[in-house]
């Protein structure tokens, strides 16, 4: 008999499909890490990121299939999500990038999430190519730099 999903991680994932900034941040962990390709940001800039992702498209969506329990703490969610760039995307470190009316989606890859003490600790997208948030910006057309 499987064990059931973490009530946490069921809520923020229902964190994500309604942009509920604070359902999400109840979720995480004060030393919550966000593990992305190329840093690693704490909480409330991983909250800031989401917060920028959903002004820049409003109706940001997210659908899976199930979420995989991998043992000792560990989950994984394959994630196809996309939406349609119709505000301002104010991402920390950049310039903001005013609407471009045009649609993303994102290829659908795994986020790895760790669960302790009833709190998601890590968070952490299989870097892919195209994947967020360079695929995004590709998308709606920003001249991004080599990799």
């Amino acid at each position: 008999m499987a064990k059931p999903i973490p009530p946490v991680l069921l809520t923020y994932v229902d964190g994500l499909k309604t942009h509920d900034i604070q359902k999400i941040a109840g979720t995480a962990a004060d030393d919550l890490k966000f593990i992305s390709a190329t840093r690693i940001l704490d909480k409330q800039q991983a909250l800031t990121m989401l917060t920028a992702l959903y002004t820049g498209f409003p109706d940001w969506n997210y659908a899976y299939e199930r979420i995989e329990d991998r043992g000792q703490g560990n989950y994984a969610i394959k994630w196809d999500q996309g939406g349609t760039h119709s505000g301002t995307w104010a991402m920390p470190g950049m310039e903001p990038i005013p609407p471009t009316g045009k649609k993303v989606r994102i290829p659908e890859h795994y986020f790895y999430y760790r669960v302790a003490s009833d709190k998601l600790t890590i968070i952490f997208p299989e870097p892919i190519p195209g994947g967020a948030p360079r695929g995004i910006l590709e998308q709606i057309g920003v001249k991004l730099p080599p990799l």
